[in-house]
């Protein structure tokens, strides 16, 4: 296959997988080191938080991306916690916070909390999980923003006995 095919693939499969069947909301997936802000920081905090420090282009392109709405992972990463533990929602789409603008690589984004997973889903269970081998967490474990396919945020929540009293594609608890 020619590159410029290949090249072509990828940019649909990423357009891809910020896509849903809904067409309105997306999902995400944001990392955090727990000594930095965690999700007992963010539950205390009983509302709404800033998301920034985000530093790595690709990962700021899919902050720009993001939608007030959109629902996020809340991943504890670092060397033992590598784990998604709640959910999140985009609450104010990408702003400046710093003294530059938002493309000076300054933006943040406000999440809210939603719910805590039922039960932690590491990233070792995500790793053997059947389809998750093209899931940019897998691929490129450096990002600290990445996109979530629906299929993939329903087996993650389905693994992890919901969030906040929802699991499963319909959002009930079964």
């Amino acid at each position: 296959m020619p590159k410029t095919q290949k090249k072509r693939q990828r940019r649909e499969l990423r357009r891809e997988e910020i896509r849903t069947s809904s067409g309105d909301r997306r999902f995400w997936l944001l990392k955090t080191e727990p000594g930095e802000w965690s999700w007992a920081d963010q539950a205390s905090n009983g509302g709404v938080s800033k998301w920034d420090g985000v530093k790595n282009k690709q990962a700021l392109k899919y902050m720009k991306a993001m939608k007030a709405g959109d629902l996020c992972f809340f991943y504890h990463s670092g060397a033992k916690d590598r784990r998604v533990v709640g959910v999140v929602a985009v609450a104010k789409e990408l702003y400046c916070c710093g003294g530059g603008g938002v493309d000076d690589d300054e933006g943040a984004v406000d999440v809210r909390g939603v719910g805590e997973m039922g039960r932690p889903v590491e990233l070792k269970e995500i790793k053997e999980e059947e389809g998750m081998g093209d899931f940019a967490l897998v691929k490129q474990p450096r990002l600290s923003v990445v996109p979530v396919p629906e299929k993939i945020w329903d087996r993650i929540c389905e693994m992890g006995g919901g969030y906040g009293g929802k699991s499963g594609e319909d959002g009930a608890k079964d």
